[in-house]
Order: structure tokens, then sequence, then C-alpha cells
């Protein structure tokens, strides 16, 4: 026989003869309730069909048991593989994540901002969109709520507590990398959409000048409309290719999603990245894109630690709500990237 359904809390007091606040008491946490009564509870919720309503057992907390997380892009593996992280320790610390994405529009940015100030989120993770963001709008999120960048700093927001990548020694690292195995690397930059990536070139510049070689960088104009990423990569290099300009030379691109578009255009070429057979031609990337290891060839990179980054930025955020942070005392954590070295350089 199906069990009778109970659509409230009301009904379920009166269904198993306990009151509504014993009720909450006992959804919020069962040692705030008395042993037979929890027995008596659990008893009769076996004989009934009801699942607890999320926001009513909160209605009466100071907490919500809730954190806030706000993605630029809902078409990028790289997020995806941050907010599983972030997820599997929020999980781990008893909260639930509510995930918004600012679809790379500061008007909706701001809107998600809001958003979780009107839900009263413990807190929030928020990597932001860059300079072009509203920074009166993250004035107001961390004036109500206690919050960390994550991933990408704007220079709008350097003393706002963040935790990401340490860009400086990551792509140092890709830099010397590539003047070990060839020559000194061309940077294929980005238009400036991706506040990262023009982190990315800056310690390009500054790795290269220390290492006394000229910089030379590419690609920071669109060149066409379908894209910031794999079609803008494909557009400058097929460009270059086309008048036989870089097919000998070694290409660090701004990430790796850009350096997917270069080899496309390397193999519609007939040039094959780090096989050393059309004059040395190496192409690299940065971030560690999961699809890096199955491409052809696969893509040498430089891999950012995001299970470090998600997990201590979570971890950083509890200790904040929880009031475990010195106003006074701004956190910024950087974690060193890895080098990956594949087929491609």
């Amino acid at each position: 026989m199906p069990k009778p359904r109970i659509n409230t809390m009301e009904e379920l007091s009166a269904a198993i003869g306990v009151s509504r606040p014993t009720l909450s008491r006992f959804f919020q946490d069962p040692t705030l309730v008395k042993a037979n009564t929890v027995a008596r509870i659990e008893k009769g919720l076996a004989q009934v069909e009801y699942v607890p309503n999320f926001f009513a057992t909160r209605l009466n907390r100071k907490s919500t048991g809730m954190i806030g997380v706000i993605i630029p892009y809902l078409n990028d593996l790289f997020f995806t593989k941050l907010l599983e992280s972030i997820e599997r320790t929020a999980m781990d610390a008893g909260l639930t994540v509510l995930t918004k994405c600012s679809h790379s529009d500061p008007v909706i940015e701001a809107k998600a901002l809001e958003g979780f100030i009107a839900m009263n989120v413990d807190g929030a993770l928020v990597v932001p969109l860059g300079n072009q963001s509203d920074v009166r709008s993250y004035e107001r999120l961390r004036s109500r709520i206690p919050s960390l960048l994550v991933d990408s700093r704007p220079d709008t927001m350097l003393d706002v507590d963040y935790v990401g990548t340490n860009h400086q020694q990551s792509m140092g690292l890709a830099v010397e990398y590539l003047c070990r195995v060839g020559g000194p690397p061309v940077f294929l930059a980005m238009p400036p959409v991706n506040f990262n990536a023009l982190g990315n070139e800056r310690a390009y510049i500054s790795k290269m000048e220390e290492l006394g070689f000229e910089p030379r960088i590419i690609g920071r104009e669109h060149l066409n409309d379908q894209g910031h990423y794999e079609a803008h990569g494909h557009s400058v290099m097929d460009q270059a290719f086309s008048i036989g300009d870089l097919t000998d030379q070694s290409i660090l691109c701004a990430n790796d999603r850009v350096a997917i578009g270069a080899l496309k255009a390397a193999s519609q070429h007939g040039l094959e990245p780090g096989a050393l057979r059309k004059g040395g031609l190496r192409i690299m990337g940065h971030d560690d894109y999961p699809l890096c290891p199955y491409l052809t060839p696969s893509l040498t990179t430089v891999e950012q630690n995001l299970q470090g980054i998600g997990s201590r930025a979570v971890n950083l955020l509890v200790n904040k709500i929880h009031g475990e942070k010195n106003s006074g005392d701004q956190i910024v954590e950087l974690f060193d990237g890895a080098l990956q070295v594949r087929e491609s350089a």
C-alpha cells in the first residue's frame, strides 16, 4: 500500500503527534531533540511520504546553510572542475551550494550578487569578470555577506580577499620550459575579455624580460565574431601560417582553449607541433583543461591546482562565516602551477 503523502510540516505534526517547533529542531539537528522523541519522529516518518521543505526548515535559523558561487561561463570545463572542488568541500562542511552564471555580462553579474544578498546566503565565492565588473555591487556584497574572490583578481579589487593561481610562477614555468627546449616563445594573447589571460600576458612579458628576451605578442585584436577562445586561436594562427609566419616558433597561448584553436590551425596547414618535422613548431597552453591529454597532439600546458583552490576557498569562507578572521587582515592565497609536458611542445 502506498504511504499517505504529507505536504507541510503542520500536517506532519498532526500525523505523528509532535509539535511543529520540535519537528523543526529535529530537521535542523536531531541532537537538539530528546532521544525518545527522535525515535517517535523517525517511526512516524517511516509511515508517511514526506520531504522537508529546505527553506521552511531554515526560517527561524541564523544560518541558511547555503553559500553562493558565481562563475563567468557555463560552457567551460575549467569552471566545471573548479565547481566540483567547491561543491565537494562544501558538502563535507554541511553546506549547500547555489551556483549562478554571469554569462560574461557585468549587468547579470551584479544582479547575481544582489540575488545572494536577497537570499541571505551565509557566504559567497565569486569568479569576477574583471575590471568591467561593477565594483559597487561587490562592495555591497562585502558589507553584508562574507565573501572571497576565486581564480580571478581584477585590478579594481586588489583589496578583496582572494584565492587563486600564482600566475607569475606558472607562466614563468612555461616560458622557462619553452626557452630550454627551443627558441624564446611568442605569446598568443586574446582580446581583453578574460582577466586571467591578461594576467598571463603580463607574467609572460615579465619573465621574458628577466631572461633577456624581447617579448612578442600576437592576437590581442578580434579577428572574427565567432568567439574569444578556440575560434580566436584558430583565426590568429591560420592567418600567420597562411603567410608562412611562426611555423618554426614556440607559441605560448593565453590559455588552453586558445591553444586548442591554434592546434587546429596547425593541423589544417600540415604542421605537427612538437614533432620537429616542420621546423620545430611548438604550441603550449595554460590551465590543464580536462581535454588536453586527449587532443592530437596532446597539449603541453601548466596545470592550475583547481582542487586546492576550490577546497581552500570554501574552508576560508567557512572561517569567515564563523567570524574566525580579523577584519584588518586581508587574505591572499596563491597556488603554484605544475608543468604538464605532452606531445605539442
